[in-house]
């Protein structure tokens, strides 16, 4: 594993670094974690390296740097909290970017998810790299946050986008609002973004099963944090105990302290603890979490695209989700599951109620949730639309 200070002379520049090969055009991806690269864009990068690009990928380290390396991709480590980090962190990620740009020299750095968007288009822009691929995976606390100092923090990095942006970046995005938002905003040229179905979604991993016999499953799988709508789903849990419905909810996802809306342990244990859900933690075996479900909820308040949604949707399973951009996408209401109105438990719980009780309209939309994630949400989908954007970005 290759680090933000590999290659540097005493004089804190680096001093040389391997040119890819004649023909072969180095791509960098840099994300803010190596397990969301993982989870999110492993399939990409391997397809792009066997297109006959040279890959690499910058992320902060965890235990899943393993995987990306013994995928063939070179993994460099730079400091990059997610979330409301503060500035002195901030800076050094910054910093080390520019440091990285400086020696590797891409043609093309891909930054995925809005903390690289905003600090890499700063080092790429100063740094010199001829051509940028913003990919926007939803707009995250930075735009989502409200009150004054949520406006003031947007309006920020609004600015530094705009500054930042030069003739050769473009952007990718996950749904239509967050294009039109960044179009509005003056960050993102019109005729020079593009609209890929989220990460896609592995069709054969995520197959349909019977549903399991016993006390209903409604499973929201997401990490614990109020934008995710995890208090509003409590609350409809509460709701369908106090009406008598015979069911299980569960969370299934991990603390996330980096985030700004995180949750604590203690809140949720708390409602363990009363016994309104249950609490399954992070959960790597999402194909197995699914086939013990009978409805995935996600009553979140902006997405870009929830995998977690078009997992389901490939496991056969009906979803309940709120009309907000990203979830409105993987949902055909009526046909593949509800979309109800954003925090507003009483009405999630009245859409998961309904379809607890009639199993064969459950089971029908599942169903037709597989067959749209066959027509539209594959992995192998989004791989190609991503490598036709980067062949574009780069012609």
């Amino acid at each position: 594993m290759a680090s933000a200070a590999d290659g540097h002379s005493g004089d804190g520049e680096r001093t040389v670094t391997a040119a890819p090969a004649p023909g072969r055009e180095r791509i960098l991806i840099v994300v803010n974690a190596a397990w969301f690269f993982v989870s999110h864009r492993l399939p990409v990068a391997v397809a792009a390296r066997d297109a006959g690009f040279d890959v690499h990928v910058a992320a902060s380290p965890d235990e899943t740097v393993a995987q990306v390396e013994a995928a063939g991709l070179p993994f460099h480590s730079v400091p990059m909290r997610r979330g409301l980090a503060g500035l002195s962190s901030d800076l050094a990620g910054l910093h080390a970017l520019l440091r990285l740009y400086r020696w590797l020299r891409p043609a093309l750095v891909h930054h995925v998810t809005i903390k690289p968007v905003v600090l890499g288009s700063i080092a790429a822009r100063v740094a010199g790299v001829p051509r940028v691929l913003n990919a926007v995976a939803g707009l995250g606390s930075m735009f989502l946050a409200t009150g004054a100092t949520g406006t003031a923090r947007a309006r920020l990095v609004t600015a530094v986008l705009r500054q930042a942006r030069g003739p050769g970046h473009w952007y990718l995005f996950q749904n239509e609002s967050d294009r039109a938002d960044f179009v509005s905003r003056g960050i993102a040229a019109p005729t020079r973004t593009f609209l890929l179905p989220g990460s896609g979604v592995d069709l054969q991993r995520f197959q349909p099963t019977p549903e399991p016999p016993g006390t209903p499953v409604v499973v929201l799988p997401a990490r614990l944090l109020q934008d995710k709508g995890v208090t509003d789903f409590v609350d409809a849990a509460r709701r369908l105990r106090a009406a008598g419905a015979g069911v299980r909810c569960v969370l299934v996802g991990g603390l996330d302290a980096d985030n700004p809306t995180a949750l604590g342990k203690a809140t949720v244990e708390s409602w363990v603890k009363e016994g309104v859900v249950e609490w399954w933690g992070h959960r790597a075996d999402m194909p197995a979490v699914l086939a013990d479900a009978h409805v995935v909820c996600l009553p979140s308040y902006r997405e870009g695209m929830p995998k977690a949604l078009l997992e389901a949707a490939a496991a056969g399973r009906p979803i309940v989700a709120t009309d907000v951009p990203g979830c409105r996408e993987c949902v055909r209401p009526g046909e593949t599951g509800l979309l109800v109105p954003v925090r507003d438990p009483a009405a999630l719980a009245a859409a998961i109620a309904s379809l607890l009780d009639d199993p064969e309209r459950r089971r029908a939309k599942g169903r037709a949730g597989r067959a749209l994630a066959e027509r539209e949400f594959g992995v192998e989908r989004v791989v190609a639309a991503t490598l036709d954007a980067y062949r574009r970005c780069l012609a």
